[in-house]
């Protein structure tokens, strides 16, 4: 069986990056995980704080893909590190969300983007699911830490 997130609504939204779920990161707060991942493509700017201090995660989104912006030129070499510590962060600082995740077991988890074949399963369902498998590396060493 698997579980699909996309939304941070309903019984698996609190895996979504988009889940309103503060995280402390290199010194600063951040409103979610979405607004960390999203700043760090201009990582030193003044883009980046302008991003840490949107209202929402769907503007911070917005702002971050914005090409018109300069992307930090490590950006593909760094990006899924950076999900990864964001995602750390996330289920470490909230501890019932790290109950949560490891509630889970062994389900698959799914980004269920009907547009993001990179984070997501993408239109057709066969996309990486970058993010679901950050969560279930995520998972299994929480799991391996507990025990």
């Amino acid at each position: 069986m698997s579980i699909r997130f996309y939304r941070p609504e309903g019984e698996w939204g609190y895996l979504s990056n988009f889940a309103s779920y503060p995280i402390s990161l290199q010194g600063k707060s951040w409103a979610t995980n979405e607004h960390y991942f999203q700043a760090q493509k201009f990582v030193g700017t003044e883009h980046e704080d302008r991003i840490r201090l949107t209202t929402t995660p769907k503007e911070a989104a917005e702002i971050g893909r914005d090409r018109a912006l300069p992307l930090r030129p490590d950006w593909e070499a760094v990006k899924d590190g950076v999900m990864r510590e964001a995602c750390r962060a996330k289920f470490t600082q909230h501890a019932s969300l790290g109950e949560r995740l490891r509630s889970t077991a062994e389900e698959e988890l799914i980004e269920d983007s009907p547009t993001d074949d990179y984070w997501g399963a993408g239109a057709d369902g066969r996309g990486k699911n970058a993010l679901g498998r950050i969560l279930m590396d995520l998972r299994s060493a929480l799991l391996q830490e507990r025990a």
